[in-house]
């Protein structure tokens, strides 16, 4: 690229981000103006959409899988029933209401990614949340950042995590001894907050009125399997890796779906037809235009330019660099959907490795996985910034970007500012909490 193209090519990449942080325009059309522009003005080439599909894929896959798994969950009656339970179990407070709303979403982003969480859980939310006579919103957005932060409990948690896991080989169970502690770590932290940010919910008792009948589930042979579905999908997140031939989790949430679609189509409960209609294709649009977007700014040739500065800064430092990446990406991710952003800063981390001299120039190559121990940590707070920077707006990780489609489907349009309201703080009390974590990684490895 020429200098005024890196300049247009920033230029465009900002004003996208600046669209959307002040609400100026749909996201969607502002991340695919963005792309236009870039393709318009040639900065953007076939080759270049290929190589974003390739990185957008994975991540896709991973979100289309869940939404067709949770539409068609949906139609079994089990979220009905399931939210009968949980808003008896709320005993008309809030606080409780919001601490089991954490104790609900968290274990379940131990087997399946993020935003396919928020869109299994969102019904109980919102119709416990009416019940309670509360505005749903602030909870959903709870939902989110438990999820997001949930994610990294285990490698197919988020996509981000994933992404990173993948790309330095990472096993599910190295994962499990590694990371998976500051996650819960991550999640934990939330919940002293809570009185802070959602102090009209945490405060709130109502009386219930008498526990009615439980909702009947009709079709139970749809109902099971249904769930029978989504219970191939959780074992192979967990054990696809291990089989002789490798299933890995996009792989895993195509396969979900089909076996979900499958199963309504034999039960004819709905036209498969509506089911693919009903899912979000907004959100996964925008998510494939950001994923152009961030190409784009990898031709820049910028990031190949941080690695080498990054080596000039502090050399072999791995602890300052792992910090500042920590923070950096942790930034990076809230203004931009975190999966692209590691995307790139894979580029940017393993070509400073191999300027430090600490992996051959072979690393930047993908299937290398001879990482030494003192680079892991790098890594880490690679997945500590990217996971949980992503909490902090509402376009820093899909799972935000899913729960406020939801909410806006549901009549509540969330604006940029109202996310950040309780995301920022969150996110900067993680971040800080992943920082020592790191350290303490770096320090017990030494």
């Amino acid at each position: 690229m020429t200098e005024l193209q890196i300049y247009l090519t920033v230029a465009i990449f900002g004003g996208v981000i600046l669209l959307i942080a002040l609400d100026a325009i749909d996201m969607v059309v502002a991340a695919l103006l963005g792309v236009s522009l870039l393709l318009g003005l040639g900065l953007l080439g076939p080759d270049d959409l290929v190589e974003a599909a390739k990185t957008a894929g994975g991540p896709l896959a991973l979100l289309f899988g869940g939404m067709v798994v949770a539409h068609v969950l949906g139609k079994t009656g089990v979220f009905e029933l399931v939210g009968d339970r949980f808003l008896h179990a709320t005993a008309g407070s809030g606080r409780r209401f919001l601490l089991l709303l954490v104790a609900l979403v968290a274990p379940v982003c131990a087997f399946l990614p993020n935003a396919t969480t928020v869109i299994l859980v969102a019904p109980v939310i919102i119709r416990v949340a009416r019940a309670l006579k509360v505005d749903f919103v602030g909870p959903m957005i709870l939902a989110a950042i438990v999820s997001n932060s949930a994610g990294m409990l285990t490698l197919v948690g988020d996509p981000a995590t994933f992404l990173v896991g993948t790309a330095v080989g990472m096993s599910f169970g190295q994962y499990l001894q590694q990371v998976s502690l500051g996650g819960l770590l991550a999640v934990l932290v939330i919940v002293p907050l809570l009185p802070y940010l959602m102090p009209e919910v945490w405060r709130m008792q109502i009386a219930l009125p008498p526990a009615a009948p439980p909702p009947r589930i009709e079709r139970k042979g749809f109902v099971v399997l249904s769930l029978g579905a989504l219970a191939v999908m959780v074992l192979l997140f967990l054990f696809g890796e291990l089989l002789p031939t490798r299933i890995v989790p996009p792989a895993v949430a195509i396969i979900g779906a089909t076996l979900a679609l499958l199963v309504i189509y034999g039960a004819q409960v709905e036209p498969v037809d509506n089911v693919l209609r009903d899912v979000d294709w907004k959100t996964l649009v925008f998510l494939g235009a950001i994923f152009c977007l961030v190409q784009a700014f990898t031709k820049t040739g910028l990031l190949q330019g941080l690695s080498l500065q990054l080596y000039a800064w502090f050399g072999a430092q791995f602890t300052q660099v792992a910090l500042l990446l920590l923070a950096g990406i942790g930034l990076l991710s809230s203004l931009l959907a975190n999966i692209p952003v590691v995307a790139a800063s894979l580029i940017m981390t393993k070509g400073y490795l191999v300027a430090a001299e600490a992996v051959p120039e072979l690393a930047l190559a993908g299937g290398f996985t001879d990482w030494p121990a003192a680079t892991v940590p790098v890594f880490i707070a690679m997945m500590f910034g990217a996971t949980l920077g992503g909490n902090a707006t509402l376009i820093g990780a899909s799972a935000n970007i899913v729960s406020v489609g939801i909410c806006a489907s549901h009549g509540e349009r969330v604006t940029f500012g109202r996310f950040m309201r309780y995301g920022v703080p969150i996110t900067a009390v993680q971040l800080a909490l992943g920082a020592v974590y790191v350290l303490a990684m770096i320090a017990l490895s030494g």
